[in-house]
């Protein structure tokens, strides 16, 4: 309940802000689904945690408006609303925990509400206790610090770098030269976005797989034709590869659960009579959209292509392979309980 009643008074404070005109009670109880006694209990809370209200009287009765020039009430030149919005992503920003981009929000943060009065701080604290907002799994990029800082610093100077790069599946490492576009974070990782003079070609890099890394004294020009939006825009996560048309068919079970999600932005969803749905993808590769499938168990299934079929069957087969002497172990165990009670007793004649 605590936090419906902050994210009404939240949305009460963007309106008060936008509006030239002010607001009247009604319009707050309108905008907060309260109400009308709801709606002057939360402009009194406003109040109360020191944002500048005042009200007067007009030809639709009496009005609320923010002060706009108050003083000493929010450093310039932002709103209340954004110094709340500042507050939350801190939680977001926490991934990034010992590099400059945590050190850098948190700077902005503790210097921004250093200027405000001890209600609206109050105020604020309350929001952030009421509202939480996390990333997991997420890695550790403390470590990763200075690698950052070096990526970040060659992006904006537009210099060529050298770098150490492990592959995912093995040790072993090559050298690559790249020129850094932009640094991309999704889903917990950090990704650097960069042309590889190895491969020819745009590549996608993990941060943490980098091991070492130098920046050289060549420039490069950022192409007229690169965007970003446009490379990411068919990969189902981060690959890009071939593209592929797939369709997958979703339990009635889970059709709520899946069909609420936007899981790429090409999907299309058909719903069945028997409550299941039917999803199409265009996404670039079929490796990261098998994980999904698999991550479903049988809720999912696949209907085309042909090659993700073949994958999600080779994939289950070697899981099942992997079980096997676990699944012998069961059997065997089994078989000495059940033959407890179907051996009759052995009888000893006694002279």
């Amino acid at each position: 309940m605590r936090g419906d009643q902050l994210a009404r008074q939240w949305r009460v404070l963007r309106h008060l802000e936008a509006s030239r005109m002010g607001l009247t009670a009604q319009d707050v109880a309108e905008i907060g689904g309260c109400s009308l006694r709801t709606a002057y209990r939360d402009l009194n809370d406003l109040e109360l945690a020191g944002f500048p209200l005042y009200s007067e009287d007009s030809d639709k009765g009496q009005r609320w408006k923010l002060l706009k020039n108050a003083q000493g009430t929010i450093p310039a030149p932002f709103t209340f609303t954004e110094i709340m919005s500042l507050q939350l992503s801190r939680d977001l920003f926490k991934v990034f925990s010992g590099t400059v981009f945590h050190d850098s929000i948190e700077s902005l943060f503790q210097k921004t509400v250093a200027q405000l009065p001890p209600q609206t701080l109050s105020y604020l604290n309350r929001i952030q206790s009421a509202f939480h907002t996390s990333i997991k799994p997420y890695k550790d990029y403390g470590c990763y610090r200075e690698i950052i800082n070096q990526v970040n610093r060659a992006i904006l100077d537009q210099r060529r770098i050298e770098i150490a790069y492990q592959y995912l599946r093995s040790d072993t490492e090559t050298i690559r030269r790249v020129d850094p576009y932009k640094i991309w974070f999704f889903d917990g990782t950090i990704y650097l976005i960069g042309l590889c003079h190895l491969r020819s070609q745009v590549r996608t890099f993990v941060i943490d797989r980098i091991r070492m890394m130098t920046i050289s004294d060549e420039h490069y020009d950022l192409p007229d034709d690169f965007d970003f939006e446009e490379l990411i825009r068919h990969s189902f996560r981060v690959m890009q590869d071939e593209l592929y048309a797939v369709q997958v068919r979703v339990s009635p079970e889970w059709a709520r659960y899946v069909g609420e999600r936007i899981w790429h932005e090409s999907q299309s969803i058909q719903q069945h009579i028997d409550g299941s749905i039917e999803i199409t993808f265009h996404v670039a590769g079929l490796d990261e959209i098998r994980q999904w499938v698999l991550s479903m168990g049988p809720e999912v299934y696949v209907l085309e292509p042909p090659e993700l079929i073949a994958a999600i069957i080779e994939s289950l087969d070697s899981t099942r392979t992997q079980y096997a002497d676990i699944e012998a172990e069961f059997q065997v165990a089994e078989a000495e309980e059940e033959a407890k009670f179907t051996t009759p007793p052995q009888l000893v004649l006694i002279k």
